[in-house]
């Protein structure tokens, strides 16, 4: 089943016609993704080639919307921009299908932006907001999938874990420790470690208790903020299937920032090591090197 994105959605792509759309939606296209068509103002009506197709640019996600029935889509729109891609495009799938999923992969978005943005995605029910400063999501199918990001497609295969993780590159290495043990991926997030996001760790843990794919669940957390915490809370009262825990920033020392605004610890708080408590206290496999993950998924199933 996966979760949030099926392996045939309709995807836009917001920024298309700049260098980071064009580059990654032809990389999307390579992998399997049915993108339906992209999004910039003042550049509707061109027609962009993504290498084995080509899809219409509109001026308006509601136009694009309506006239492709798009699913899903993602953002590769510059920092001062994005937040209000972000919010076009969930009150454009609100207006026409009444509900999607908006994936923003940019980094650097003002956080003032987000706020709003944030804000204004929670109060429409129906839509869903991955990132931003993150690589996306994937649903791997038998033949290619639904790869909405800058993830590489090729290390992905179709599988029961599901993967949520803060980190990017982490991500990978969870899913290439998935793939050392045999194992492919039901759906792996990227949910971004910026201080202001769309969606968490407890509403992808949720969904993945609640897919019949999922039989498994890696979770990478990192220093900064309370997250991992709460989700460990949640998942003590909530979750039957194993999860599996890592959290990056061990060494990092005490009020250090890390590359994502997001990662800061203070006042004892947001350490690596309170979270390996929480997560370990909630009857998580921990895992504490990412390159241990694979064995530590095979202890949990068991």
């Amino acid at each position: 089943m996966a979760i949030w994105i099926q392996e045939d959605a309709k995807v836009i792509v917001q920024g298309i016609t700049g260098k980071q759309g064009l580059f990654h939606a032809t990389k999307m296209v390579e992998y399997g993704t049915d993108i339906v068509g992209g999004c910039t103002p003042g550049k509707g009506g061109q027609s962009i080639d993504l290498g084995q197709k080509s899809v219409p640019v509109y001026d308006s996600m509601l136009e694009a919307i309506r006239e492709t029935g798009a699913d899903a889509t993602v953002i590769y729109v510059p920092p001062p921009f994005a937040g209000e891609a972000i919010m076009e495009a969930a009150d454009a799938f609100e207006q026409v299908s009444n509900g999607g999923v908006v994936v923003c992969i940019t980094e650097g978005i003002p956080t003032l932006d987000m706020v709003k943005a944030a804000a204004y995605v929670a109060n429409r029910e129906n839509v869903r907001l991955i990132g931003p400063n993150c690589p996306g999501i994937i649903t791997p199918g038998e033949t290619g999938g639904a790869k909405l990001g800058i993830m590489p497609g090729h290390i992905h295969a179709k599988g029961r874990i599901g993967i949520v993780s803060k980190s990017g590159t982490l991500t990978y290495e969870a899913v290439a420790q998935t793939m050392s043990i045999d194992e492919g991926q039901s759906t792996c997030i990227g949910i971004g470690g910026d201080p202001v996001n769309g969606t968490g760790f407890i509403e992808c843990l949720a969904a993945f208790e609640a897919d019949s794919q999922t039989e498994a669940i890696v979770m990478i957390g990192e220093i900064g903020g309370n997250a991992e915490q709460e989700a460990a809370a949640w998942a003590k009262e909530n979750c039957s299937k194993p999860i599996v825990g890592f959290v990056a920033g061990a060494t990092a020392p005490p009020g250090k920032r890390m590359g994502h605004a997001g990662a800061i610890i203070s006042g004892g708080k947001g350490t690596a090591e309170s979270k390996f408590n929480a997560l370990e206290d909630a009857g998580v496999h921990i895992s504490k090197s990412p390159a241990k993950l694979g064995e530590t998924i095979q202890k949990a199933l068991g």
